[in-house]
């Protein structure tokens, strides 16, 4: 039980990375914006990189354990932030501001912490949050 408790919580810290990598390298108030939003002016490359950290945000899900609302869920959430950047322009402007991967990556966490307990972020995340949050710009 507590291998399965171990494998759940470090899915969701890695899911954290991705969330934080993909929707919130830049936070201005409750917008934010990340590799996925950015890559997305970049035709294939944006949905290259959308696909590839969905994907990997799945098999984290079914390597907790996540149940398969919560995988349908995240896939859902995945395949819209994936659709989005295939109309140019408009949709690369839509995919920008769209968390599909934040949305996803908060259904997998919300799934682990009920049925294995919250999970602890290490000592330098905590820094590192706290210090990033009060770098933030408020609009």
């Amino acid at each position: 039980m507590a291998d399965d408790k171990d494998k759940a919580h470090s899915a969701w810290r890695a899911a954290e990375r991705i969330k934080l990598l993909s929707d919130r390298l830049i936070g201005v108030g409750p917008i934010g914006i990340g590799l996925d939003g950015v890559l997305s002016w970049v035709p294939v490359a944006g949905t290259v990189y959308s696909v590839g950290a969905g994907g990997l945000l799945l098999a984290h899900g079914i390597s907790a354990g996540a149940s398969l609302a919560t995988l349908a869920r995240m896939a859902a959430y995945i395949a819209l932030d994936s659709a989005a950047s295939v109309p140019p322009v408009v949709g690369w402007a839509i995919d920008t501001l769209f968390p599909g991967h934040l949305m996803a990556a908060k259904a997998l966490q919300k799934d682990i912490e009920a049925r294995h307990g919250p999970s602890e972020l290490p000592p330098h995340w905590r820094r590192m949050t706290k210090a990033k949050k009060s770098a933030r710009v408020r609009v």
